[in-house]
């Protein structure tokens, strides 16, 4: 039976994050297939966090900078291993090629850091991005991670397109992954355009670009909406609110800071519009596909539809200034015929580029492909064979004289405690 270990930054919410959600679409993939599912993590157990048992997925806590991992990866012997962000391959890539060679590396960049980063630089800069921000150290260490990997999953075309164009990355190197989603969601019932009411916003406190949003949208964007609409409230959701976010929450003014949202298809199913004011980040935005499946149209940002709709018409309007975005989602409220049309538009979206049958089908061909032919494409793939041998050989230098440093610190701790209970 083909064992996979997924090394996890984190482990799965699926309710918290699209992140987690995506996390969670691989792993039906890949049991469907029958293969046998490892999920090790250092991270620390969460509220939310998914119940892995549940779905007969072993759940393993890994020490960072310890070889207690060497001995677990080479008693499990996996076939596939995923790492969860490229801060997990640095970690732990070099662990897995010495105990297990000839296993399949798969990067999972859920987004690219260094993108949203460098957005995020120029955003608190008040200036556009220019392509100089792009080269960090970050997108150094991501791009390495990548070129070290077998395969990286992709979850935007548009990032894809910018690793090759910008940084040289074969094609062969990479593979878009979007949202795997049951599209059967869109022959749900759903309430009308009168049943529904007020707007809604939904995204993980934790995620920088979401507060961003938020903050942007109570201090500049809601006040023009409820100029206009008087009567209407915006209801924030979202998981692990901060005091600063809660703190935000004014019925008088109509907005609602609701927090976690026990059923996020349900709260945003039963509003009228989605605002999803997003000025930074990347990869692509769970709170939209999960808007589209509801037939719920929105209101965003470029950056906020950038590389969601696989070329068809967006399910909602695209604004990149308050004014703008207030008058559309003012206008989206209001005019029946253009809310009918958004919602159309989404449920194509949603049907053409989000179908998990094609799309697990695909990635489960990449891999097989990959798993018959790792020898010659690993010799294709000379730089990352560079990057490997140096990276690792520092790593783990580096990793060694941290888990040498720790127990020494910890026999320092012992002895003393032994010399106080002679004394």
């Amino acid at each position: 039976m083909t064992q996979v270990l997924i090394i996890g930054y984190v482990w799965p919410e699926p309710r918290s994050s699209a992140a987690g959600s995506h996390m969670m679409e691989l792993i039906h993939c890949f049991q469907a297939q029958d293969w046998q599912i490892t999920f090790a993590s250092p991270a620390a157990l969460s509220t939310h966090m998914e119940d892995l048992s549940q779905l007969n997925v072993s759940s393993v806590s890994i020490e960072l900078n310890c070889d207690s991992f060497d001995r677990f990866v080479a008693n499990l012997q996996p076939d596939i291993v995923l790492f969860d962000r490229f801060m997990m391959e640095e970690q732990f890539g070099w662990r897995v090629e010495k105990q297990c060679p000839d296993a399949v590396r798969i990067l999972d960049t859920e987004d690219l850091h260094f993108l949203r980063n460098a957005r995020h630089q120029a955003l608190k800069q008040k200036r556009p991005l220019v392509p100089e921000d792009l080269f960090s150290e970050m997108a150094q260490r991501e791009v390495a991670s990548i070129y070290r990997s077998d395969l990286t999953l992709m979850i935007s075309d548009y990032e894809m397109q910018l690793l090759n164009n910008q940084f040289g990355v074969s094609q062969d190197l990479l593979h878009h992954l979007p949202f795997m989603l049951d599209t059967q969601i869109l022959e749900q019932p759903r309430p009308t355009f009168e049943e529904r009411s007020h707007f809604v916003s939904i995204g993980n406190f934790r995620h920088a670009p979401n507060w961003d949003a938020i903050l942007w949208l109570k201090q500049q964007i809601w006040p023009k909406i409820r100029k206009k609409l008087p009567h209407a409230e915006m209801h924030v959701y979202g998981a692990y609110p901060p005091p600063k976010a809660t703190a935000l929450d004014n019925p008088k003014e109509g907005f609602m800071v609701k927090g976690w949202a026990e059923d996020a298809n349900e709260v945003v199913r039963n509003a009228r519009v989605l605002l999803a004011p997003v000025r930074f980040g990347a990869g692509i935005k769970g709170k939209l596909v999960e808007a589209m499946c509801n037939g719920t149209p929105n209101v965003t940002t470029p950056i906020g539809a950038e590389a969601m709709s696989g070329g068809y018409p967006w399910g909602g309007l695209i604004e990149d200034n308050a004014h703008d975005f207030a008058q559309a989602a003012v206008e989206l409220y209001e005019k029946k015929d253009l809310w009918h049309s958004c919602q159309r538009m989404g449920d194509k979206i949603i049907s053409q580029v989000y179908d998990r049958q094609p799309l697990s089908e695909k990635l489960i061909q990449h891999i097989q492909l990959l798993r018959d032919t790792i020898n010659s494409h690993r010799m294709q793939n000379f730089t990352g064979a560079m990057l490997r041998h140096h990276h690792h050989r520092s790593t783990q230098f580096m990793s060694q004289w941290i888990e040498t440093k720790t127990r020494l610190a910890d026999l320092q701790k012992t002895s003393a405690a032994d010399s106080n209970e002679t004394e």
